[in-house]
């Protein structure tokens, strides 16, 4: 069995020789300035070239034998499984909701306009419409400003959304996926659910558990408005090649409340699940932070597996914990 059969059988849940590793090393790749490249027949750049951007570069002790390995080859020397073409690769799968850019291309310049500044080393972004300006502030990927601040920043978002589409590049699928052979299966995460969207895209943390307290008819009116534009995210999506989804949510309880989770990610979990498994696929959800108050719930919204989950010293959970949570069935 290989590295691709052992993956897909374990998300069948049938029974495989090995477990799998898949570590994702693409902080520690870029973070080193080692020099990746793209695969045979693929010319855009870009994401390769936000890798470098947006992780920030570090004096690391890099092994003398990897020091001039592409990462997909550092993979086979691992003997590990590649998860996403984006990072390993520099392939994008899906364009017009791209985690590292803001691609307009399809949109008429009449009613967007996306203006990129760097400043001291920082991102500045204005989304010039006729609703509205908006502007955000990112340093190498995080943000220092976010774009949506007022009720009528609301406005200006819900016209982008409405001007915006996301579209599946089977072509970027394609190289990838001969690039990828036996590691493994192709899988890809794209634009957040819609309240995860607004706490790490949008608004901010602080800013969302208050507007969602003192203007609670607006909020969710905007939240039904993203859910709307991801209804036509998941027509592409679903009818796409990918077999094994990413819900990249960044879910940690210290954030997210169980109160939260139930009243807005729940209904939408389930909404969305139903439909991927109705198509034969999978998915899993990024929880990366602390996951300890959300254990008694995941399997209610009915995810595949979790990814990412962070056990202790850094999180809060042991590994014991996290299977007894998704009632894992060994083999």
């Amino acid at each position: 069995m290989n590295l691709r059969g052992r993956v897909l059988s374990t998300f069948k849940k049938e029974k495989v020789d090995k477990i799998v590793w898949q570590p994702r090393i693409y902080y520690w790749y870029y973070g080193n300035r080692l020099k990746n490249k793209l695969p045979e027949g693929y010319k855009d750049g870009e994401v390769l070239n936000a890798m470098y951007n947006f992780i920030s570069a570090y004096d690391g002790d890099v092994p003398e034998g990897y020091k001039d390995k592409t990462m997909l080859e550092i993979y086979d020397v691992l003997n590990a499984s590649p998860r996403y073409p984006q990072e390993v690769l520099g392939v994008e799968l899906f364009r017009g909701a791209s985690v590292f850019y803001r691609d307009v291309s399809n949109i008429d310049s009449k009613k967007l306009k996306c203006i990129t500044k760097n400043e001291q080393g920082k991102q500045v972004i204005f989304s010039e419409t006729p609703k509205g300006v908006l502007r955000e502030v990112t340093r190498h990927g995080y943000y220092v400003e976010y774009p949506v601040k007022t009720l009528n920043d609301i406005k200006v978002m819900e016209y982008i959304l409405d001007n915006t589409e996301i579209r599946f590049d089977l072509d970027a699928f394609e190289i990838a996926d001969k690039e990828f052979g036996e590691r493994g299966p192709i899988q890809s995460y794209y634009a957040r659910s819609p309240l995860p969207r607004l706490i790490v895209n949008y608004m901010g943390a602080e800013n969302t558990i208050y507007a969602l307290n003192d203007y609670p008819t607006q909020m969710k009116e905007f939240l039904k408005v993203i859910e709307e534009w991801d209804d036509k995210m998941y027509e592409k999506i679903l009818n796409s090649l990918l077999t094994i989804l990413n819900f990249a949510d960044n879910i940690d309880g210290t954030i997210i409340s169980p109160n939260l989770f139930k009243e807005y990610l729940i209904p939408y979990y389930k909404k969305r699940i139903n439909q991927i498994h109705q198509k034969g696929k999978f998915c899993h959800l990024h929880m990366d932070g602390s996951l300890k108050s959300l254990l008694p719930l995941i399997n209610e919204a009915g995810f595949d597996g979790i990814e990412a989950a962070t056990p202790l010293p850094q999180g809060d959970v042991t590994l014991e914990e996290l299977k007894d949570a998704l009632r894992y069935n060994t083999h």
